[in-house]
Formats: C-alpha cells, structure tokens, sequence
C-alpha cells in the first residue's frame, strides 16, 4: 500500500499546479510553496531519475549530481515499482522533442 494512500490529498493543490501556463508561473509557484532546501532536493531526484532512465551508473550519477547512494537508490526503487509518475513525464517529454 502507498503511504500516501493513508491519508487524503490535498487535490486542490495539485489543481493548483495543472493550472499553470508557463515555466515561469510554474517557477514562482514553487518557489513560493516549497523552501530552497525542498526544491533543491526534488530538482536533485528528477535529475537522478532522468539520469537512471538514461541508463547511468550509480557512480556516475553520484559523481554529476552529487545524490547520496540512498538517495538514488531510493529514486530507482520509485522507477522501477512507484505508481509510473516518472515513466509518464519521460515518455511526454520524449514525444515533445520528436
């Protein structure tokens, strides 16, 4: 069971978020919603996920981002058995480059 599903979400935040138009708007909305401390840390685990999705090494995702072993082992476990979040931004993103 996820441990998200224990609790109800806050949908309307991530309500918030699809409303967004720009980078921008996304950029300033995040600034203001989380610390540098938090956005730094989920900006480190989508580099170590692109990275991972990418075929990288530990050693050499540790060595580009600086992530801990914990924390890109952690970001592979939610690759490989999360709920597909990662897989649908990665197979968007790719199709937007085509």
């Amino acid at each position: 069971m996820n441990k998200l599903s224990r609790k109800p979400r806050n949908e309307k935040m991530y309500e918030a978020i699809l409303s967004l138009k720009t980078m921008d708007e996304c950029m300033r909305f995040f600034d203001d919603l989380c610390t540098v401390s938090e956005l730094m840390a989920m900006e480190q685990r989508y580099q170590v996920a692109a990275c991972l999705n990418e075929g990288m090494i530990y050693n050499d995702i540790l060595a580009q981002t600086g992530a801990s072993s914990a924390t890109i082992s952690r970001v592979n476990r939610s690759l490989q058995y999360g709920r597909g979040g990662y897989a649908i931004v990665f197979d968007r993103l790719q199709e937007k480059d085509k």
